[in-house]
């Protein structure tokens, strides 16, 4: 079974389907607590059904439309033990000038690994569910994962970030799989 096939079986809406496309509806906070806090259940719930089949050496994310709900919410499970990050309105304040390649991965069309660029920080402002605003600086890997489900809420696809001309690969020949990203100078990831 191919793995975007998989991916499906499991609830991961997939490309082409327009929710993908569009831009996810922000909460109105703290009036819309309890939907709110339904649809991030939805969302961890759907991150355990997805982590018992593939593992995520790297973290993994998901977005509320990856999941066939157009609202502003996401949720990043980085790797190794570190705690789940709830995303609730996000939205990308700043990022670094230095920036560096490595491929990503999308439960959406899990087929390719694409090889996107992006800034090694990046400070992101969420909503609490008492609809106060915080303010976190995420970098290198946790910055990528971060910045790929704050695409997703946006309508974008991490291929709209990818360099012209370059094009995804199929996961058959990705070679990281089941590795941590690096973050050593300037050095470029194999395929």
């Amino acid at each position: 079974m191919r793995p975007s096939q998989r991916m499906r079986d499991l609830g991961v809406v997939q490309q082409g389907a327009a929710i993908l496309t569009e831009p996810a509806r922000a909460f109105d906070l703290p009036a819309e607590k309890d939907e709110a806090e339904r649809v991030v259940d939805e969302l961890f719930a759907a991150i355990d059904r997805i982590s018992q089949v593939h593992p995520f050496a790297k973290g993994v994310g998901l977005a509320a439309p990856q999941i066939g709900i157009s609202r502003a919410a996401a949720v990043v499970q980085p790797p190794g033990d570190a705690p789940a990050i709830v995303l609730l309105n996000p939205m990308v304040t700043a990022r670094s000038g230095e920036t560096d390649e490595q491929y990503e991965g999308c439960l959406s069309f899990f087929d390719v690994r694409g090889l996107v660029p992006r800034a090694l920080k990046v400070t992101v402002e969420t909503a609490a569910l008492t609809g106060e605003p915080l303010t976190t600086v995420y970098e290198h890997g946790l910055a990528r994962l971060i910045h790929h489900e704050v695409d997703h809420l946006d309508g974008l696809l991490y291929a709209a970030r990818m360099r012209t001309g370059v094009e995804p690969i199929p996961v058959e020949e990705y070679r990281q799989t089941g590795r941590a990203w690096v973050y050593a100078g300037n050095a470029r990831p194999e395929a």
